[in-house]
């Protein structure tokens, strides 16, 4: 199959009436922080929370009757198995899913909701894809890639049919990448439309597979990301054609980045995306010079987070912005010397989360001991004031947030 955007329009219609239409909606607030007009696609409101649906559905909808008799296999440990397994249910096709072994018990659930046939297998993707292929083979199961596939990457491109005639004159569209699909089939589809758009990608420093391609270098891949959606080490050969011929450039960015993103998502848009679905935003930040002024589309491509994996990112973020810092406190060991530092510090008007209290493992001398404090402030500049009222008050207090 030749990819061409009549086989995105093709599939557009293919898929309405059974994915979401989601909201985009500018962020005047987001607008600002960035200088430049941002609009976000809230693919997150999909029902399984994430833009892969468009991709499984299409593909699904395109096979052919002995294909759906035998049923399908897809590798995942993630969204993409979630939407194969959905979409199969509701056409009335059997799926089998492929998980590496340690996939987290919540995905598997979730996954298993829709009636699939769920089989882990292999320490990594890598081995789990290999052992899916060999199954699919043996018992005739069509394989819907999660991305290396015409269907799929059409079916993501009608994400940009439906960006473009909400805003027909975006200047530029902001899109993570893992194996390409999503980018790929938003490309063709967006260049088509708008010949002049301008189209980055957004890649984690940890996982810089198709950023290397691109710039022909050599990918050095980490083992694991926040952003677990596009931590692929190897991209579609479908896919890195298409980012060669329709994408500008490709960004990287940090683990950081992408957490401070996702928060900001949040608390000012207050809506919940994965570490893949902030990276778009994360990658407009860290490059600000280039958007100044423009009107940038991004896709906030799924809201997949384990709730424990949120809860840290709130945290790292909270201390990184000031707002949580531990405080290291140098105490006489003598009755109401912990009381009247807890005192000073709620005057300072700081909140106490935890108190660490230790005498052993120091190298203060008898009779004096160490508290930790981990406290709510409101910024960094009321951490150095809380720590100077301890100081004043007689204490040696200071920053210990490593």
């Amino acid at each position: 199959m030749s990819l061409a955007v009549s086989a995105i329009r093709a599939a557009a219609d293919k898929l309405q009436g059974h994915i979401i239409n989601t909201p985009f909606l500018q962020s005047r607030t987001l607008s600002e922080v960035c200088g430049c007009e941002i609009w976000l696609k809230f693919e997150n409101h999909q029902f399984t929370a994430s833009f892969k649906e468009r991709g499984a559905l299409n593909k699904l909808a395109n096979l052919g009757a002995e294909q759906v008799r035998h049923g399908v296999l897809a590798v995942s440990a993630g969204n993409h198995a979630q939407a194969v397994a959905y979409h199969a249910q509701r056409l009335g096709m059997d799926a089998v899913i492929v998980m590496p072994e340690h996939t987290p018990l919540v995905k598997v659930s979730r996954t298993r909701h829709f009636r699939a046939e769920i089989i882990l297998a292999g320490e990594t993707f890598d081995e789990a894809l290999e052992y899916g292929l060999q199954l699919a083979e043996q018992r005739g199961l069509t394989l819907v890639h999660p991305y290396d596939d015409p269907h799929v990457i059409a079916g993501q491109g009608t994400l940009a049919l439906e960006m473009l005639a909400a805003q027909p004159t975006l200047d530029a569209l902001v899109i993570a990448i893992g194996g390409g699909g999503l980018i790929a089939g938003v490309a063709l589809a967006a260049r088509a439309i708008r010949p002049g758009i301008e189209i980055y990608g957004v890649q984690s420093e940890a996982f810089p597979a198709m950023y290397a391609l691109f710039h022909g270098l050599v990918a050095v891949c980490q083992a694991t990301s926040i952003a677990e959606g596009i931590a692929v080490k190897l991209p579609g050969q479908l896919t890195r054609e298409l980012v060669k011929q329709h994408v500008d450039d490709i960004f990287l960015v940090s683990e950081d980045d992408i957490e401070s993103a996702l928060i900001m998502l949040l608390e000012i848009e207050k809506t919940v995306v994965e570490g893949a679905g902030a990276a778009g935003l994360a990658g407009v930040i860290r490059n600000r010079r280039q958007f100044e002024g423009k009107r940038v589309g991004l896709v906030l491509s799924g809201g997949n987070i384990d709730s424990s994996l949120l809860s840290d990112a709130i945290a790292r973020e909270m201390v990184r912005s000031g707002r949580l810092a531990r405080l290291r406190v140098d105490l006489r060991d003598i009755p109401g010397a912990l009381a009247r530092a807890t005192q000073v510090i709620a005057e300072a008007q700081g909140n106490i989360e935890e108190v660490h209290h230790q005498r052993a493992f120091t190298l203060l001398p008898a009779r004096r001991v160490e508290v930790d404090f981990v406290v709510q402030a409101r910024d960094s500049e009321h951490v150095a004031q809380i720590i100077a009222a301890l100081n004043q008050a007689g204490f040696h207090a200071a920053l210990h947030n490593q």
